[in-house]
């Protein structure tokens, strides 16, 4: 069995998840349930090419264990937050862009595309199960490095959200700028956990030797950053919530950090 056929049956699998989601996505007319299976089609591309490879040994099955609870907690949080709302706003954009006949178009613009980005970001996985076959990268520093700050950015993201969630309850902050608990240091708390997952996977492929692996966070991290997440949000933020823009002024895009005060939040408001 070669790697690429490994990595054929591992991208079949994501590929299979997207196009299923794709016929539900059809009938009800909602191109973002493909947000709700983002995580469970990495983890089923990771899983597919660690079995094709008889991969049980400790780096990969906890590599797994982290990212199936990662995605786990996704899908549940998007599915729950999302439940009844309709089609995402983005995804209207790109229904509206691409017709006629986008309900044909959204099979690879939108889920054929998301099936390749995952098959990308599971490289780490491969890389693991890949290291253990050459039986020379046992369990080393690193991997502890990386196990430790991928569930650090699993319980990060996951406070994160849930503090979101909880400012959004209360009827009382409708229109208003969330800038409390770790929304205080970072715009974007979530994204900058998620993104901690991804690179301490990313260390753990590295320990076994799969340093081409590191694709996979350098992907996440600029989509995150440049694509899906913080650009695309912020693009009209301010003009659906007002203070948005002295909340950008005082507080990071990503990193967490101490909140600006003073002249130099004042100067930053101004440009």
């Amino acid at each position: 069995m070669t790697t690429l056929h490994v990595a054929a049956v591992g991208f079949t699998a994501g590929l299979a998840l997207a196009v299923l989601t794709w016929v539900a996505s059809v009938a009800r007319h909602d191109a973002s349930l493909v947000d709700r299976v983002w995580g469970p089609m990495i983890v089923a591309t990771g899983g597919a090419m660690a079995w094709q490879l008889g991969a049980t040994d400790v780096r990969t099955l906890t590599m797994l264990v982290i990212a199936g609870l990662w995605a786990l907690r996704l899908a549940g949080y998007i599915t729950w937050r999302n439940w009844g709302h309709g089609e995402d706003r983005r995804y209207q954009a790109i229904r509206a862009r691409n017709q006629p006949g986008f309900a044909f178009k959204s099979l690879y613009l939108v889920f054929g595309l998301q099936a390749v980005l995952a098959w990308i970001v599971a490289l780490p996985f491969l890389a693991a199960a890949l290291g253990m076959l050459g039986n020379e990268r046992d369990w080393m520093w690193l991997d502890g490095l990386g196990a430790a700050l991928a569930v650090f950015g699993l319980v990060f993201e996951a406070v994160a959200d849930g503090q979101m969630a909880a400012f959004k309850a209360n009827p009382a902050h409708k229109g208003q700028v969330m800038d409390r608990g770790l929304w205080r240091y970072s715009r974007h708390p979530n994204y900058f956990g998620e993104t901690c997952v991804w690179w301490g996977l990313g260390l753990m492929a590295l320990a076994a030797g799969g340093w081409w692996a590191l694709l996979s966070p350098l992907l996440m991290t600029v989509l995150l950053l440049k694509v899906s997440g913080v650009s695309l949000l912020e693009k009209d933020m301010h003009e659906r919530r007002p203070g948005y823009r002295e909340y950008v002024a005082r507080t990071n895009a990503f990193l967490p950090g101490p909140p600006k005060s003073g002249a130099a939040a004042a100067t930053e408001g101004r440009q």
